[in-house]
C-alpha cells in the first residue's frame, strides 16, 4: 500500500517517529561522545562549581565569576544532580529533554497555523528531529536547542494573544524572561520580529492593543531576568555586576568580531546545516509551486519568524552554525506545508550525497586520504562507510517506489548522523575525551600538591575530576616563575606540532585536541618550556 494514500490525519505517529529518532540519536551520541572541550566540559564545570559553593546565583569558572553564560542551563543541571546525585549523565539528557519538548512545541505550532492540515505538526517534527544541525545541537551540551524551547513557547504565546488571550502576552512575557536567563537577550531577536510582522501574517489585528501587548510582554520578561540577575549582580561583586549588565549586551557586540565572516557564509553552508532537506530538488519544486499558488496565513508566519532573523544574523560579523538553530523549526514548518499537497517521492540527489560520503569515509578507513591520516589518532572502521551506501541506495529504491520521502529522507538524516559518530569514536574522539587527564589531576591534588595549567584555561578538567580546588592558570613568563617557587607541584603542558611525548617522565599524557598534554612535575614542566622557548 502506498504510504502517501493513507495519511496520519492527525500526525502523531509521525511525531512519535521523531521522538524515537531523537532518543536513538541520544543513546548513540552518550555512546560514542564524551564531554568535549572546550565549551560542553566549561559549561558542566560551571555548574559543578555552583554545586560545590552552594550558590545558585553566581556561576563560576575555575574559582572566578563566570559572567559569560546567565545561569539556567547550570540550573538544569543541578536540578537532575539534586534528584539522581552527582553524575555524568544527567546533563548530557537536560539538551535532547528541551529538543523532546521544541519537537511537541513544533508540533503543536503545524496543528494550530494549519488546522484544515492537522497532520502537518507531525511531519513538521519529523523533518526538524532529521536535520543534521538540529541533531548535533539536541545531543550536545549548548544552549541553542534550549534557546529555541523558550522561542517556540513564545511563538505560541504570540498564537493565543491573537486569538485574543490576553493570557497569550504573559506566556510570551515568561518564554522573553527565560530566554534572557538562557543565553541573553538574544531572544528578543527570535521573537520581536515576528511578534512586529503580525498585522502581515495575521490581518484584521487592532495595532495598537497589540504592540501594547507586545511592550508589556517584554517588560514582564525583563523583570523575570532582573529577579536574578539584581541579586546574582550584589553577589559576584562590582566586576560580575558590570560583565552581567553591560558585557552580555554591548560587548558581545564586540566580541562578535572574533568570528568575524562575509555576509554570505551562511549561505552556503545551509545544504549541508539542513541535510537532507535543504538538498533536496522536489523540496525546492514544491516551495515554488506554494509561492504560485499564494501564501497562506502559516506560510507568512514562518516567513516573519525565519527571514528577518537570518538576515540580521547575515549582517552581524560574528557567525557561528549554531546561531541559525532557532530558526529551524520555522524551516521545518514551511516544509511540511509546501510538501502537503503534493511531493516528489523521488529522493535521487540526498541520497546520491549520502552515497559519496559513505565512500570518503571507506577511503578514510584505509588510509587513503592522506590530510586525514594525522588528525587522527587511529583509522576508522570500513564498515559505518559500507553501511551508509547501503542505506543509501534502500532509500534510493524506496523513493522509486513511491514510499513517503519525509520518512524516508528523515531516516537517511538520522542513519547519516549515527553512522559519522560511531565511525570517528575511534579514530578522533579520544583526541577530545579529557576525562583521563581529569582524574589524574585529582590525584595529585588529593596528594595536597598544586597543578597548574600552562594555557589559558577553560576548566575543562574540574567536573570531570570533580576537582574541588581551581588550577592555577599560568602563560608566558609568569609560567616560568610559578614552577620556579613551587617545586613540589605539577603543570599541566600543552605539546605542540609533532613533538614526541613517549620519552617525558608524565605522570599522565594524552592526544588532547589535534596536539598532546602531559601532566609532568614542575621541574619537568620547566624543562618542556625551556625546549618549546628554543624552538621558536
Amino acid at each position: 500500500m502506498n504510504p502517501q494514500r493513507t495519511p496520519d490525519a492527525s500526525g502523531r505517529n509521525l511525531l512519535l517517529f521523531s521522538l524515537l529518532l531523537l532518543a536513538a540519536l541520544t543513546l548513540v551520541a552518550i555512546l560514542t561522545r564524551p564531554l568535549t572541550p572546550i565549551d560542553e566540559t566549561r559549561y558542566v564545570s560551571a555548574a559543578w562549581e555552583m554545586w560545590l559553593r552552594g550558590d545558585f546565583l553566581v556561576p563560576f569558572k575555575n574559582g572566578a565569576p563566570y559572567s559569560d553564560k546567565p545561569p539556567f542551563l547550570f540550573w538544569m543541571f543541578q536540578a537532575g544532580w539534586a534528584l539522581f546525585g552527582v553524575n555524568d549523565w544527567w546533563p548530557r539528557l537536560v539538551l535532547p529533554l528541551f529538543s523532546a519538548g521544541g519537537l511537541l512545541l513544533t508540533y503543536g505550532l503545524g496543528r494550530r497555523l494549519w488546522p484544515r492540515h492537522a497532520g502537518l505538526g507531525g511531519q513538521a517534527a519529523l523533518v526538524l528531529a532529521s536535520a543534521l544541525l538540529w541533531i548535533v545541537f539536541s545531543t550536545s551540551v549548548m544552549f541553542d536547542v534550549l534557546l529555541t524551547f523558550w522561542a517556540l513557547l513564545g511563538l505560541h504565546g504570540l498564537l493565543d494573544a491573537t486569538d485574543g488571550k490576553r493570557s497569550g502576552f504573559a506566556l510570551l512575557g515568561v518564554a522573553i524572561g527565560l530566554g534572557v536567563l538562557t543565553k541573553g537577550p538574544v531572544i528578543l531577536l527570535h521573537l520581536l520580529p515576528v511578534a512586529a510582522l503580525a498585522p502581515w501574517w495575521n490581518p484584521g489585528l487592532r495595532w495598537g492593543r497589540w504592540f501594547v501587548g507586545i511592550l508589556l510582554a517584554v517588560l514582564l520578561g525583563a523583570a523575570i531576568a532582573l529577579a536574578w540577575a539584581l541579586p546574582a549582580g550584589m553577589a559576584g561583586g562590582e566586576a560580575y555586576r558590570n560583565a552581567i549588565f553591560w558585557g552580555q549586551t554591548a560587548n558581545r557586540m564586540v566580541e562578535s568580531f572574533a568570528h568575524r565572516r562575509p555576509f554570505w557564509w551562511y549561505v552556503p553552508l545551509l545544504p549541508l546545516l539542513l541535510f537532507p532537506w535543504f538538498a533536496w530538488p522536489a523540496w525546492w519544486k514544491a516551495l515554488a509551486r506554494h509561492r504560485r499558488a499564494g501564501l497562506d496565513r502559516g506560510s507568512r508566519f514562518c516567513l516573519a519568524w525565519m527571514l528577518p532573523v537570518f538576515v540580521a544574523f547575515c549582517f552581524i560579523s560574528g557567525k557561528q552554525p549554531h546561531y541559525l538553530v532557532p530558526l529551524f523549526p520555522a524551516f521545518a514548518l514551511l516544509t511540511s506545508r509546501v510538501l502537503a499537497e503534493r511531493a516528489d517521492a523521488r529522493v535521487g540527489l540526498p541520497a546520491l550525497l549520502a552515497a559519496a560520503l559513505g565512500g570518503v569515509m571507506i577511503l578514510a578507513a584505509s588510509g587513503q586520504i592522506q590530510a586525514l591520516r594525522s588528525q587522527v589518532v587511529a583509522l576508522p572502521p570500513v564498515w559505518p562507510g559500507a553501511v551508509l551506501i547501503v542505506l543509501a541506495g534502500v532509500v534510493w529504491m524506496a523513493g522509486r517506489r513511491g514510499v513517503a520521502p519525509v520518512p524516508n529522507l528523515a531516516l537517511l538524516g538520522a542513519a547519516l548522523m549515527v553512522l559519522v559518530q560511531v565511525d570517528a569514536m575511534h579514530s578522533i574522539e579520544p583526541k577530545y575525551d579529557v576525562k583521563p587527564m581529569a582524574l589524574a589531576i585529582r590525584q595529585v591534588q588529593d596528594e595536597g600538591r598544586p597543578v597548574a595549567n600552562i594555557a589559558t584555561y577553560h576548566a575543562q578538567y574540574q567536573f570531570l575530576g570533580r576537582l574541588e580546588r581551581p588550577l592555577v592558570e599560568v602563560t608566558g613568563a609568569s609560567a616560568t616563575q610559578w614552577l620556579a617557587a613551587h617545586p613540589e607541584g605539577y603543570a599541566v603542558v600543552y605539546l605542540h606540532g609533532s613533538r614526541k611525548v613517549d620519552a617525558i617522565p608524565a605522570r599522565y599524557k594524552q592526544a588532547y585536541r589535534g596536539d598532546n598534554a602531559v601532566l609532568v612535575d614542575a621541574r619537568t614542566a620547566a624543562k618542556l618550556l625551556l625546549a618549546a622557548s628554543a624552538d621558536e
